[in-house]
């Protein structure tokens, strides 16, 4: 037998304490998991509304690149393309979200200067250049928050585990303990107080 299942009022007074804190446990992981779910929610419907922009963005980026190539040769847009510098400023940040680390992407949008001449391209290079880089900070954006709903939704399943072990094992354990213990030591004081009585109902009889 656990020594804390003794029925005695300081093993009571402990299961108590014990019941009341998985009880705080579990309003606390409650608690977190509604934030996180709220802000998954948010994530998931900012995601959507990402993702229709980069598709819209996408469509209209290949036919500037389709306009380009029909007026300066696929050989000259692919020429000009490997003089872009690759991108190195990339910088990766994060934030906490009730313990989640949400990655927080910062880059250099007014990096990579034009690598061409005015004077040997027409207009669509330029129109082409502006829409490949907004579907890049799309794409970043897209990442930001693809990424941050991963690690939500995976800190949101372990938060529901632990508020069910709390809420389905933890709790009616403590709580069975002190119906027990409580139970145990009412039997035992009913149990003096008859005792007492008799003692006292054999002293009168003396007298």
């Amino acid at each position: 037998m656990n020594p804390i299942e003794f029925p005695t009022k300081g093993n009571l007074i402990i299961a108590k304490n014990s019941l009341a804190l998985a009880h705080q446990g579990y309003d606390l992981m409650d608690k977190k998991r509604n934030i996180l779910l709220k802000e998954l929610m948010s994530l998931i419907d900012e995601a959507k509304d990402i993702q229709e922009e980069i598709d819209s963005t996408f469509t209209r980026a290949y036919a500037c690149l389709q306009r380009t190539n029909i007026e300066h040769g696929i050989s000259k847009v692919q020429e000009i393309a490997f003089t872009v510098p690759i991108e190195d400023s990339i910088q990766i940040q994060t934030r906490s979200i009730m313990g989640t680390e949400i990655p927080h992407v910062k880059y250099d949008a007014t990096g990579n200067k034009l690598t061409y001449s005015f004077e040997s391209t027409h207009e669509s290079i330029d129109i082409a250049r502006d829409a490949f880089r907004a579907v890049k900070d799309l794409t970043v954006k897209l990442s930001m928050v693809e990424n941050a709903a991963y690690r939500l939704a995976t800190n949101i399943k372990k938060t529901q585990k632990r508020a069910n072990a709390l809420k389905n094992i933890t709790i009616p354990m403590y709580a069975a303990l002190v119906h027990n213990i409580t139970n145990a030591l009412e039997e035992k004081e009913r149990e003096e107080f008859t005792r007492l009585k008799v003692i006292k109902k054999m002293h009168t009889k003396k007298d």
